[in-house]
């Protein structure tokens, strides 16, 4: 395997190769030139129409099988964009043929199966990391800054939204990706919300406040007829988690694709909140409530109005000043609702690797968030504590040094 190559501007660029192109890697490939020290190599579809769609789209170099991938001297990160079924065999082996490996997310379907991928990924001395990168964001930056300067004092509770609304009462069926890949929404409705979504709460989650000791979670499938083929089985399209963390802070997490869109984030302290509005957006406002500051003028008026109206109105002013964002630049992302920088956790995992160190969504951390996702989704209806096998060290609540840059 070929070590990273320095261009003529000094950049140390990265080879690496897209195992899977379908719906999700489109948006890889749109935030690939966010990222100018990595380069693609090459991809590979066990699916020659689809491999064909996106290579044909994107002029990209392809791959007959995927052995042929992995013997590619100049492939250092396999980035695994298959379907959740997949990830771990794929993963496995690619590790086995000493790549590195990003993992889109779950990174397994079963905890043991995390596991042993973790523990062959240390043992071959190898980084193993996985999606989802959203906690990468200019937002969580701005969030984790405050948090660090004591804006609210101690962090105590936190609510996480991650619906997406009722997809399948929409029109899903004629999505498509920009080189024409369907959304496969039968298999997000078999697979089930909290796998397909958990994560992108949980990886600001445990960046912040580190990680969980134990939870108890409740999950079901409370709308069963989305328009599957008879024999079909879905997954859980609701669930909620009490989530424990080791630093002190409780937080409650929800998933669903049945309420309305809501991916906010919400963390209470002592001495105020802090409230994110759209966790899949790279550039959320985010607002900063302090306690001794009081309440604005204009929230004020707002309230005088309702008490004099009898009534809420339509429109209100939203509380607290706006935490200052890291300007957009330059940075290319998907359109909405996906603002998300998808190969931010490949780019880290590359400057990682190339100073001899560990990106923080890697082993231990990812394992915990998969092992998280997995207790999330199979909660069923029978809630009881759960006791988490995994952990990660670190002082939290604060932004993790490993990916603060």
């Amino acid at each position: 395997m070929k070590k990273p190559v320095r261009t003529g501007w000094g950049i140390i660029v990265t080879g690496i190769a897209f195992v899977g192109t379908g719906f999700v890697a489109d948006y890889y490939i749109t935030t690939l030139r966010n990222h100018p020290a990595l380069t693609l190599v090459g991809v590979h579809d066990r699916d020659p129409a689809q491999q064909k769609r996106f290579a044909s789209y994107y002029n990209t170099p392809t791959y007959p099988n995927l052995d042929a991938l992995l013997a590619d001297p100049d492939v250092s990160i396999v980035v695994n964009l298959t379907s959740p079924e997949s990830h771990a065999a794929v993963s496995r082996q690619a590790l086995i043929a000493g790549k590195h490996v990003y993992s889109e997310k779950p990174m397994a379907m079963h905890y043991d199966d995390a596991a042993a991928l973790v523990q062959l990924a240390e043992d071959r001395g190898l980084c193993l990391a996985s999606a989802p990168a959203n906690a990468l964001s200019a937002s969580y930056k701005a969030v984790a800054k405050a948090l660090s300067d004591d804006a609210i004092g101690q962090p105590r509770l936190i609510y996480a939204e991650m619906e997406d609304g009722p997809v399948f009462r929409e029109r899903w069926a004629n999505w498509r990706s920009p080189s024409g890949a369907p959304w496969p929404g039968i298999h997000e409705f078999e697979v089930g919300c909290t796998l397909e979504h958990a994560a992108y709460a949980l990886s600001w989650l445990v960046a912040l406040c580190g990680p969980v000791e134990s939870l108890t979670a409740f999950s079901a499938l409370c709308f069963p007829d989305k328009g599957q083929p008879a024999g079909v089985p879905l997954g859980p399209d609701f669930s909620v988690g009490l989530l424990n963390f080791r630093s002190g802070v409780v937080a409650r997490l929800t998933s669903g694709l049945t309420a309305p869109k809501d991916r906010s984030l919400t963390i209470l302290g002592d001495a105020g909140t802090i409230t994110v509005d759209d966790l899949w957006n790279h550039h959320s406002p985010a607002r900063l409530e302090q306690t001794a500051a009081g309440r604005r003028i204009s929230e004020k008026i707002a309230g005088r109005i309702e008490r004099r109206l009898g009534r809420t109105l339509p429109l209100r002013p939203k509380p607290g000043t706006a935490l200052p964002i890291a300007a957009a630049g330059k940075l290319t992302l998907p359109n909405f609702p996906s603002q998300i920088d998808f190969c931010a956790g490949i780019a880290a995992q590359a400057e990682a690797i190339k100073r001899q160190s560990r990106p923080f969504f890697s082993g231990a951390v990812s394992l915990h968030i998969t092992e998280l996702v997995l207790a999330l989704s199979n909660a069923g209806r029978d809630a009881a504590p759960y006791i988490l096998r995994s952990t990660f060290s670190g002082d939290f609540p604060a932004i993790a040094p490993a990916h603060a840059g």
